[in-house]
């Protein structure tokens, strides 16, 4: 059994060389980002062809000039983005809002829309198939399942995953986007309020070329708020306001908080299985709020594996899914981590 989940590895490996060459930490006392290398290549067959036109499709080598030629994402603590603030501000004024509203419609539009954004889109989509490519599901779902991820309100495709592969590979060192090194609120909320990355930054295309690669990831990514605001009007006419304030406000903010945990929480609290060089901890709390999230230490070992709960006694719903998914043959080439 070990032998055969090792060589599934292996050839997710061989598929993306360069996505896991990226996830790798900088060596010991390589603490600036001179030195970090864009993608040689990437071969994006871990699904389907990039365009569905072959006159439209983006060779590896292509992927490769673009990368290169992309200037180096760089996070630093800039001035207060306060149109971002206040907006954040208000989102968290509604979610409390929502608690004087409940209806148990609005219930129901809160868990149904928490596993679609949290659990489908931002876990199982953005963060183990689009960044880590630990499966591969055929090209429909996995743009589904990316839009899904735009329903978190956490930015688009692109975005997300070249902040995440950044982080991976400058984890807690300098350059990395939400250390605990850098202070704790920092790694929590802050680098979102100051930091100078965002949502649609050129520079992270050296991190994303088998994402900027398609036209679709392109238009969502500029366009992430567009499903869940159309979600928000539906919802508004089935259920009326007390359903948009807990489907889309409280659920959208808890989300948030809950995503951030995983960046700072893991880094400071928990046990570590494995002696790696950043500060990455399993933390079983976080793990249960986010359906697997939580063994960081154990994700940051084994950055691919689409199983981040490596014992038997590991909370992991997020990749009980992705079972489920290949068991229905919806996903193939699914790397599992063994111990």
């Amino acid at each position: 059994m070990n032998s055969q989940v090792e060589q599934r590895g292996s050839h997710i490996f061989q598929a993306h060389p360069t996505i896991t060459e990226l996830l790798q930490p900088l060596a010991v006392g390589e603490d600036s980002l001179l030195g970090v290398s864009p993608y040689s290549s990437l071969v994006d067959d871990a699904t389907t062809a990039a365009d569905t036109n072959p006159a439209q499709a983006v060779s590896a080598d292509e992927q490769t000039v673009r990368a290169a030629a992309a200037p180096m994402p760089l996070q630093a603590r800039g001035p207060m983005k306060w149109t971002f603030a206040i907006v954040l501000g208000l989102f968290h004024l509604l979610a409390v809002t929502a608690l004087f509203f409940f209806t148990w419609k609005a219930l129901a539009a809160f868990a149904v829309l928490w596993i679609f954004g949290q659990n489908v889109g931002i876990a199982i989509g953005y963060h183990r198939l689009l960044t880590h490519r630990g499966y591969a599901v055929p090209r429909w779902l996995e743009y589904f399942i990316a839009t899904c991820g735009t329903m978190a309100l956490q930015g688009g495709p692109i975005y997300w995953v070249g902040v995440h592969r950044l982080h991976h590979q400058l984890t807690d060192k300098p350059g990395d986007p939400h250390s605990p090194r850098d202070g704790k609120w920092w790694s929590h909320m802050d680098w979102i309020l100051h930091g100078t990355l965002h949502n649609q930054d050129p520079t992270l295309h050296r991190y994303t070329p088998d994402l900027t690669s398609h036209a679709y990831y392109r238009w969502l990514d500029r366009y992430h708020w567009l499903p869940v605001t159309l979600v928000g009007l539906l919802l508004l006419a089935i259920g009326g306001w007390p359903c948009v304030l807990w489907g889309v406000f409280l659920r959208a903010v808890l989300g948030l908080h809950v995503t951030w945990l995983v960046n700072s929480a893991t880094h400071l609290w928990g046990s570590r299985r494995y002696d790696t060089r950043d500060d990455s901890r399993n933390n079983w709390l976080i793990a249960l709020v986010t359906g697997g999230e939580g063994w960081h230490n154990n994700h940051h070992a084994h950055p691919v594996s689409a199983r981040h709960g490596l014992a038997w006694y590991e909370f992991d719903p997020n990749y009980y899914a992705i079972w489920l998914m290949e068991k229905l043959g919806l996903a193939h080439k699914v790397y599992v981590k063994e111990i």
